[in-house]
């Protein structure tokens, strides 16, 4: 079976952060990505507004290059979990679990400037997870030195609940 969830999405604030009990970093966040149809009767775009949460490095790398409007890609699996309220009521959510974490902008500079500054050519986005390509012949990028650079190695704690 698969479950792979691919995105593209501005982050709508800054990640949550904090630690397990054992010590795992885990970071939390929202994305907001624009539906690539419009609202027939009002003519508007539509955005979703999506929940992603981050575990061990890739939680490490949220957490320390990513914040409010930032351009991310997220390759992760769509997971639902369900527990009881404490009113005895059935509680449900719906979050994509990141393998992988793309800032696919630069942050943005101090400024009034709404719009971020575009990527050169030669400079390739920070990126997380464990997927890493070489380029090709035709690609003027080559892979950022010393750029930050995780996996999601271990299993996901939510998995046993």
């Amino acid at each position: 079976m698969i479950n792979r969830i691919i995105l593209v999405g501005r982050l709508t604030r800054d990640p949550e952060s904090s630690y397990t009990g054992s010590g795992i970093p885990v970071s939390r966040f929202r994305i907001a990505v624009d539906r690539p149809t419009r609202n027939p009767e009002t003519n508007e775009k539509e955005t979703d507004f999506i929940d992603i949460v981050a575990w061990r490095k890739t939680a490490d790398f949220v957490r320390e290059y990513l914040g409010k409007g930032r351009l991310v890609g997220v390759d992760g699996r769509l997971q639902v979990r369900s527990w009881t309220a404490q009113d005895g009521s059935r509680r449900w959510s719906t979050e994509v679990v990141a393998d992988s974490v793309q800032g696919l902008d630069r942050a943005r500079d101090a400024g009034p400037s709404d719009t971020p500054a575009p990527l050169p050519d030669h400079e390739p986005p920070f990126t997380s997870g464990s997927r890493r390509t070489e380029p090709s012949g035709d690609s003027p990028r080559e892979p950022a030195r010393g750029a930050p650079s995780v996996e999601a190695d271990e299993p996901d704690p939510f998995d046993s609940l």
